[in-house]
């Protein structure tokens, strides 16, 4: 039997990584602070890919693609967003056996080359709105990592887009957010609060900063996604211009939005377990294991089993379900629900000959556990709806921890004792001061201000100024 996972309890880090590297997800690389994506992992990330970029193209953006080289004075255009990115930055010196005339940054985001692109292509208020996703990869130079929630380089999409005004760019903005949320719900079956970001937290050159927010088993915060107003900043900057309806020229006012590989990381740290892997179907690549149980079976009984294995395993392929068959005799039944277990395939489907003699198979659910015998005739259909039912569950699950870990605290002293608990409502003044207070007496950082949180006037837990309303403070990645 290989080696069992480390318990989430003996610590959730230590977990986490353990199981990043024994689910084959991902590996460390030679290059300091960056990750191999190993199929396992690619796979969570193509259908992640998949799903989200037909629910971009839905709603009309199209793919494009920006170099991954940035001059430096393209970066130095906006004070503020270079302010934001400079600790982080990679940049080329040297080419080709000499000194560059001008360094080259390593794109950390791609506000700046797009948007000269932007001001070439742009020149009336017919070629607005324009609605651009690149899928790609950056990089931002991280002193701690952690196997996809915080490497060097990652992989991820970044969407930019112009509009003619900025109630547009404002709707384009919220709606993208509304896409982040949807998809991490109903395919992550992971919750979400959705709002708005601190002028503290926001993105380096945004007008306003949204995300979706996660709470992890740890009942610490994940930033999952984020989408920014950018305003007219950048526009300036790299002057796009059209010429409006009244003939007169005007600058773009702008989006840009992005999800990331973290994506991974939060799918693990919600649903995983001690045994391994979980993973939502609606986003596995493998639903189903089929086992053959042949132990001392009779040569005739194990082709029956084989044959009658492969038969099912092509019904649910015809399905739209993704099978395996594991058929090596090399390895006994039990390591192999170990492994599976581990990777997280869905469901399993173990099928002996006293289960062919009964017309049944014996299916497992690899949330639950728990085995329940199955007609063949009906393995299709029943598969279909423990799957539905898994996804469901999932959801329902991490929504219960999530709402079970979320409080009002009232005072500084409550904070203090409760920073480890999970998702802190109080009353903050919206003061930078108080802001970083908090982060720098107990870790604890304001993650959004939730739309569907009502906001009641109040007193800040830290200084007792006027405050607006409640948002959410808490630990996080």
């Amino acid at each position: 039997m290989a080696e069992k996972l480390l318990p989430r309890e003996k610590g959730f880090s230590e977990w986490y990584v353990d199981l990043v590297l024994k689910a084959k997800l991902a590996d460390y690389s030679d290059v300091k602070g960056c990750m191999v994506i190993r199929p396992n992992g690619y796979a969570l990330w193509e259908n992640m890919q998949r799903v989200l970029d037909k629910m971009f193209k839905d709603l009309g953006h199209k793919n494009a693609y920006f170099p991954l080289l940035i001059p430096e004075s393209y970066l130095k255009k906006e004070a503020e967003h270079v302010e934001g990115f400079n600790p982080q930055l990679a940049v080329v010196t040297h080419a080709g056996g000499a000194k560059l005339e001008e360094p080259l940054i390593i794109r950390p985001t791609s506000e700046t080359i797009i948007n000269r692109s932007f001001a070439k292509w742009i020149q009336s208020y017919r070629d607005l709105p324009m609605l651009i996703n690149q899928w790609a990869n950056v990089m931002r130079w991280e002193m701690r990592t952690r196997l996809f929630l915080r490497t060097t380089e990652f992989l991820w999409q970044e969407g930019h887009t112009c509009h003619e005004t900025e109630e547009d760019a404002e709707k384009e903005t919220l709606q993208m957010l509304e896409v982040y949320r949807t998809f991490a719900e109903d395919y992550m079956a992971m919750p979400v609060l959705k709002g708005r970001k601190s002028e503290t937290e926001k993105f380096a050159g945004a007008l306003r900063t949204y995300s979706i927010e996660a709470m992890m088993q740890d009942k610490k915060a994940l930033q999952a996604g984020t989408s920014h107003n950018l305003g007219q900043n950048f526009a300036k900057a790299f002057d796009t211009q059209f010429q409006g309806r009244d003939g007169k020229q005007h600058h773009v006012w702008q989006t840009s939005w992005g999800v990331s590989t973290r994506l991974i990381g939060g799918l693990i740290m919600t649903h995983s377990d001690d045994s391994g892997l979980v993973v939502p179907p609606r986003l596995a690549a493998t639903h189903v294991v089929i086992i053959p149980i042949l132990g001392k079976a009779s040569d005739a009984e194990k082709t029956q089993v084989k044959e009658k294995t492969q038969a099912l395993a092509a019904d649910l392929r015809k399905a739209g379900l993704g099978v395996v068959v594991d058929d090596d005799e090399s390895k006994g039944p039990g390591f192999k629900y170990y492994e599976h277990e581990m990777v997280g395939t869905c469901l399993r489907v173990e099928l002996g000959p006293k289960d062919l003699a009964k017309d049944s198979c014996v299916m497992v659910r690899r949330d639950l556990k728990q085995k329940e015998f199955v007609p063949l005739g009906q393995a299709v259909d029943k598969a279909r709806a423990m799957l539905d039912a898994m996804q469901t569950d999932l959801f329902n699950k991490a929504k219960s921890f999530r709402d079970a870990n979320t409080f009002e605290v009232n005072s500084y002293e409550e904070m203090q004792k409760r920073a480890e608990d999970g998702f802190m409502l109080a009353h903050w003044c919206e003061k930078p001061t108080c802001e970083a207070k908090a982060k720098n007496d107990m870790a604890a950082t304001t993650r959004c201000r939730p739309f569907d949180l009502k906001q009641e006037p109040g007193k800040c837990v830290v200084c007792g100024d006027a405050s607006p309303g409640r948002i959410v403070f808490s630990k996080a990645y």
